[in-house]
C-alpha cells in the first residue's frame, strides 16, 4: 500500500500475477482501514451521545442546586427582614429603609423601649457581605433586642459598646468585625445619649426658620467592635427638641461615586437629606440609585429616620 492509499496501475502491467496479488492485498488493507474508521466513527458517535447525556444530567443537577441555593438565600433574607422593627407613628415617629447590595448583607438595626422613659436606637454594619456577615449581624441584633448582654447597662451607650466589643472578638467571629451607632433617648429630659464604634455619625436636623440646621452626632475616635478587647468608648449627649429629626445611617448611604466619579461625603449626604421631603430614607436612596444607572449600590443602604 502506497503512502496515499492509491494503487499503482502502471506498475501492475509488468507482472500481472504478482501485481494482482499486490492489488488485492492493498484492497484488503483499504477495506480493513475503512472498517476500522467506521468502527471508530460509530464509537465516537456513541461516546458523544453518552457525554451529551451526562452533561445534560449535570446541567439539571446544577440547575436544581442553584434553585435550592436561591430559595435558601431568599428565606435567609426574609428572616433578616422579619426581625427589623415596625415603623412607628409617634413618640418618636420612625421610618426606615434597608436595601442590601447582595442577597444577604451585613447591615441591620433596631429600636425599642427599654422602659417607659428610655427609648434605644442602634444600627450595626458587619464587614463584608453574604451568609457569614448576615449571621453575625442577626446574632448581634438579637442580643440587643433581648437586652441579653451580660453586665451591660443598656441606658449607657459607652458601656454597651464596651461589652459588645468584649463579647464579639473578631478572632472568634471568623475575623469579622462590625461598626455600630447606639443611642438612648430619655423622654423625661429630652436628652439623647449616644456612642459610636467606627461608625458614621448620625445626622441631626433641626428647623431654623426656612431651613434645617445640621449637627453631627457621633464619636469619631471610637474603634470598630471586635478588634481589641478592653477598649473604652467615648459617648456624647444632645438635647432634643420637638420637631427635630435624627437620621441614623450606614456608610453605604454616601460612600458612592457621583456622576463625576468622586465619592460622596457625609456632608453632601447631610445637605441632600435636609433638602428632602419625608420619607427621607427613600428620597436619599432614589438619589443615590440615579448615580448607579439601575445597577445595585456597591454597599448595603441602611437609614432610619426619627421625628421627635
Amino acid at each position: 500500500m502506497t503512502n496515499n492509499n492509491t494503487i499503482d496501475v502502471a506498475a501492475a502491467t509488468q507482472n500481472p500475477d504478482q501485481d494482482l496479488a499486490t492489488v488485492r492485498k492493498e484492497l484488503e488493507d483499504l477495506r480493513a482501514e475503512h472498517e476500522d474508521l467506521k468502527l471508530l466513527y460509530e464509537a465516537t458517535i456513541e461516546h458523544g451521545e453518552a457525554v451529551e447525556d451526562q452533561l445534560a444530567e449535570y446541567n439539571i443537577l446544577l440547575q436544581r442546586t442553584q434553585e435550592r441555593l436561591e430559595s435558601e438565600l431568599r428565606d435567609a433574607g426574609n428572616y433578616v427582614h422579619s426581625i427589623l422593627p415596625r415603623k412607628r407613628p409617634a413618640d418618636p415617629q420612625a421610618d426606615w429603609l434597608l436595601v442590601p447590595s447582595t442577597e444577604l448583607g451585613g447591615d441591620s438595626f433596631g429600636y425599642h423601649d427599654l422602659d417607659d422613659d428610655h427609648f434605644v436606637i442602634y444600627l450595626i454594619d458587619v464587614c463584608g457581605h453574604g451568609v457569614g456577615a448576615a449571621l453575625l449581624s442577626v446574632a448581634i441584633i438579637n442580643v440587643l433586642r433581648a437586652n441579653a448582654l451580660a453586665g451591660a447597662d443598656f441606658r449607657n451607650p459607652s458601656d454597651v459598646l464596651a461589652k459588645l466589643n468584649n463579647a464579639f472578638p473578631m478572632e472568634r467571629q471568623n475575623n469579622m468585625f462590625f461598626t455600630i451607632w447606639y443611642g438612648v433617648f430619655e423622654r423625661s429630659t429630652g436628652i439623647l445619649s449616644y456612642a459610636s464604634g467606627g461608625h458614621p455619625a448620625a445626622i441631626h436636623l433641626r428647623p431654623a426658620g426656612d431651613r434645617l440646621d445640621v449637627t453631627s452626632l457621633g464619636t469619631p475616635d471610637g474603634m470598630v467592635i471586635g478588634a481589641m478587647e478592653e477598649v473604652p468608648f467615648d459617648g456624647g449627649t444632645y438635647k432634643m427638641q420637638p420637631g427635630d429629626k435624627l437620621l441614623v445611617i450606614s456608610d453605604g448611604t454616601y460612600e458612592i461615586e457621583d456622576e463625576t466619579g468622586a465619592t460622596l461625603t457625609w456632608a453632601q449626604l447631610a445637605d441632600k437629606a435636609r433638602a428632602c421631603e419625608a420619607p427621607i430614607p427613600q428620597a436619599v436612596y432614589d438619589w443615590l440609585a440615579g448615580f448607579q444607572k439601575d445597577a445595585p449600590l456597591p454597599d448595603d443602604f441602611s437609614m432610619m429616620e426619627f421625628t421627635f
